[in-house]
């Protein structure tokens, strides 16, 4: 007999007194991409804590019709359980989702994970305001500039028609005197195949996983950011769960949150290994000018940024530089 609970499908098992609970899982990016593998190596671990009892389907590529931005509504209302979610789309939901994409602020791995201790309970917080369980997060590489050229002077970049993927990053790169464009993953290739675009700003991770160099040839490395992927649950379905399934459910999380950030370690290479054989030309030396202007560029948005969270920004930012400092 099958029953529908807050949005899960539990399905007796005949002959047992146990149940299976199927669940649905929403992630914007491509099967390749480095967080539709981590979401992967999720159901996985929890198909094995659980020992069967709790399945979820990955629906990558944007496949249940949701871009990250519209996962906040879709999992706070039940419309999916779970999902896998570009933080720094949700900047219109609430500003503290930002941190990991504020320019320049983290710029390596170590300082990211700081970064990432520091907000962690923030993340929460305001999730769980919004009918939401705050699951793992785990970085995507440095993003970088993809163009039809190398983006390595500030110079290069003047007039750039370039994808940002957030508000702090148009302003930036407005401030460094690009003309950038904000969109979605989704919207990119369709801009870039009628030049409404001529760049884009986002990892080499995320431009293999989409080959980019169908489009693009170069990819600058500039280390703006590593902005973090977050997976989130619908907290009715979460409830609705034993309490062991729920157990089994946060090891996994706490599991695929090691490997995710431990796959940063050597994909940077991959990635590049991979571009090479497509022919794209990594350029990972740029003009220190070109980084100076970035950085002036990004100090008014984060101060921006920071008013606009108010003494939760103050409170997380102190946490994290006296981290970096240590």
């Amino acid at each position: 007999m099958n029953r529908l609970i807050p949005g899960i499908l539990l399905v007796a098992i005949a002959g047992t007194a146990s149940a299976q609970t199927a669940m649905d899982m929403a992630n914007e990016y491509p099967p390749n991409s480095i967080h539709a593998q981590t979401a992967d190596h999720f159901i996985r671990a929890l198909t094995d804590v659980s020992e069967g009892a709790i399945v979820v389907t990955a629906h990558h590529g944007g496949a249940l019709g949701y871009k990250s931005v519209d996962h906040y509504d879709a999992v706070g209302d039940g419309a999916v359980q779970i999902a896998t979610s570009f933080s720094g789309a949700w900047s219109g939901i609430n500003p503290i989702f930002l941190v990991s994409s504020l320019p320049f602020l983290a710029t390596d791995l170590e300082d990211t994970r700081e970064l990432y201790e520091a907000t962690r309970p923030y993340y929460a917080a305001a999730m769980e305001a919004d009918n939401q369980v705050f699951l793992y997060a785990t970085p995507w590489p440095a993003s970088g500039f993809w163009g039809r050229k190398p983006i390595d002077t500030v110079e290069a970049l003047q007039g750039l028609k370039i994808r940002s993927f957030d508000t702090p990053g148009t302003t930036t790169l407005v401030n460094a005197g690009a003309g950038p464009v904000q969109l979605s993953w989704a919207d990119i290739v369709p801009q870039l195949t009628t030049n409404g675009i001529d760049a884009v700003l986002t990892s080499a991770d995320g431009g293999a996983s989409a080959q980019f160099w169908e489009y693009l040839s170069d990819f600058t490395e500039v280390n703006y950011a590593l902005p973090l992927q977050v997976t989130h649950m619908n907290r009715d379905a979460f409830e609705a769960l034993s309490e062991e399934d729920r157990a089994a459910l946060l090891e996994a999380a706490r599991q695929t949150e090691t490997f995710g950030w431990d796959l940063l370690s050597s994909r940077v290479s991959e990635n590049y290994a991979t571009l090479a054989q497509n022919g794209v030309t990594v350029t990972t030396e740029v003009d220190p000018a070109l980084i100076a202007s970035l950085q002036a560029a990004a100090e008014p948005v984060v101060s921006d940024w920071a008013e606009r969270v108010g003494p939760d920004a103050q409170a997380l930012l102190s946490a994290y530089r006296a981290a970096i400092a240590d």
